[in-house]
Parts: C-alpha cells; structure tokens; sequence
C-alpha cells in the first residue's frame, strides 16, 4: 500500500482518513525534540526515564540505583543501565488549498497531493502520540486547528481538509499575497515554541511573507518546508503544437522551439532555487514533492 496513491482533482474524506493505516517507508529528518510536557516521543536527553537505552561503564556521579549488576558481575566492572527521557512534540501542519494549487498534468492534481501528504503527516504524529493541529489555506480563508491528542481532533482536521479541496475549481480567484502573510501571522501566534511544523505548498509566488515567517517560525520551532510541484511546471511537453486555456482566453505554442524549452525549464529552475535559497536562509528544512510520484520515493518527507 506504500506505493499507492490518492488520484484525480479532489479527495474525499474516506480516503484521507484511510491513510491512518498507511505505513510510511520515509526516512529523513532527525526526531529532534523540543517540547517540555512528558509524552511517549523519544529525546535526545539521557536521564531516568521510560525507555532503556544503553548499557555503558559506571561514571562517577551516576545514580547507583541504575547499575546493571548482571553486566557487571559478569564484566567484572561496573556499569550502568541508561535511560532516554520521553517529550511530547506539537505538530502541526500547514496546508495550501488555494489556486494555484489547483493545477495538474499527471496522475493529480497538487491539491491532491499536498493533501495526501498533509494526511500522512498527521496520521504519523498521531501514531506517536503527540499532540496534532494545522492550518488549512483557503482561497477565502484560512482555518485553524488547534494541536490535541485523539483521533477526532485529527479527522475534523481532515474534514475541513477534503472540504477546502473539494471547493477549489476553475472559477476560483487567486488570493492576494497579503492574504497568505495574514495566514502566516496566525501561525506565529499560536506556535510559539517547540513545535514541529510542516508547510505544504508550491510556495508560488516565494516572496517575502515567506522568507518573514520562515525566520520567526524557525527560531523557537522545528520547520519542514515541502514544496510540491507537478512535472509540467518544470518541463514542457514532447515537441508538438498545443493549445491552452484559462477559461476565458486561449493560447497555441509549439515545444518543439529550442529556446523557448530551455527559457521555461531555467524559469522553474530559478523559482526552486529561490524557494532553496530562502529555506537554507531562515534555518528551514526542505524537500521538493513531485505530483507524480509515490511520496514513498520522496527521500525523507517525514
């Protein structure tokens, strides 16, 4: 089931709530935690704690009470059990439902797929029991969720998810910029540290309501930028003439045009450049997410 994946120009709730069930192959980013509260992640601080982690030789200042005296008598040595304290992590997640996401040339459209791995991204911080919450970015509005612990916070988030997906169409209007950079102050009210928080979007246009949130958001909280694109935005098609429309107007071009070829891909080129750019600038970890592909072939997504 890994390989599959959520097709078409919309999704419905059944399917985002059936990817609880998903196991995901992903590897990447460190489990770097931050948060205060007991909760069953793991951390990187050693102490007295839940999980065993190590046994290691007996270091003065170490508590007695954890010596391992099986190790011991047969190493003839003293050494002691080590332990990993456990910390709750906040994650929540950030989710472009706006127009220009609601564009595809294979498979899906970036809707679809921003969605699907909104989902997966929830589901996975569910199964480790931390806190969950998101933001879902309209063309209209923007809607909050508060991160919470119990599978019924994490559907109403998926519910008003597939809602947001389902209403965008060819009519829609792209918002003002201003519109995201209100979104984004509302996110930098509510987390203000320790969080881990993953922003899903094709980050288009990449201005400076980005670059400003980035930086403040990275600060105090652990940020994963994951721009999604479909295969079209970043090559043309086989030399042929084709016709386009918005729905209004109509274009014709030919592929076949050498120049025009390499002005398109270098126009794509310097956009995730800059989306590059601005992620190493502000502290952001990032990751490109094509359309087409399973986000199994996407290295470390989660």
């Amino acid at each position: 089931m890994a390989d599959q994946i959520l097709q078409g120009a919309h999704v419905e709730l059944r399917d985002l709530l059936a990817l609880r069930y998903r196991r995901s192959n992903a590897t990447g980013h460190s489990a770097r935690v931050m948060g205060s509260q007991a909760g069953s992640r793991l951390s990187k601080l050693r102490g007295r704690g839940l999980d065993f982690s190590e046994v290691r030789s007996y270091q003065p200042g170490d508590d007695v009470r954890t010596i391992d005296w099986r190790v011991t008598a047969r190493k003839n040595k003293p050494h002691t059990k080590v332990f990993r304290e456990e910390r709750e992590r906040l994650t929540l997640i950030v989710i472009d439902q706006t127009q220009s996401m609601f564009f595809g040339s294979k498979v899906r459209l970036k809707s679809v797929a921003a969605a699907e791995l909104a989902a997966l991204s929830a589901w996975q911080a569910f199964h480790h029991n931390d806190r969950v919450g998101g933001m879902i970015i309209t063309n209209e509005s923007h809607i909050m969720h508060k991160p919470y612990r119990n599978v019924k916070s994490v559907a109403r988030f998926m519910g008003d998810l597939a809602t947001a997906n389902q209403a965008l169409n060819r009519s829609g209007a792209h918002p003002p910029v201003q519109h995201f950079a209100n979104a984004l102050l509302q996110l930098r009210r509510l987390a203000h540290n320790n969080y881990r928080i993953y922003v899903i979007s094709d980050f288009q246009p990449m201005g400076d309501h980005w670059r400003e949130a980035f930086r403040a958001l990275s600060q105090r909280n652990e940020v994963i930028a994951l721009r999604v694109y479909d295969p079209l935005e970043a090559q043309l098609p086989p030399a042929d003439s084709y016709t386009v429309t918005d729905g209004t107007r109509r274009w014709q071009f030919h592929t076949g045009n050498k120049n025009l070829r390499a002005r398109y891909e270098q126009k794509f080129e310097h956009a995730s450049e800059r989306f590059q750019k601005v992620c190493q600038q502000t502290a952001v970890g990032y990751r490109f997410v094509p359309t087409h592909e399973p986000l199994s072939m996407v290295p470390g997504w989660l």
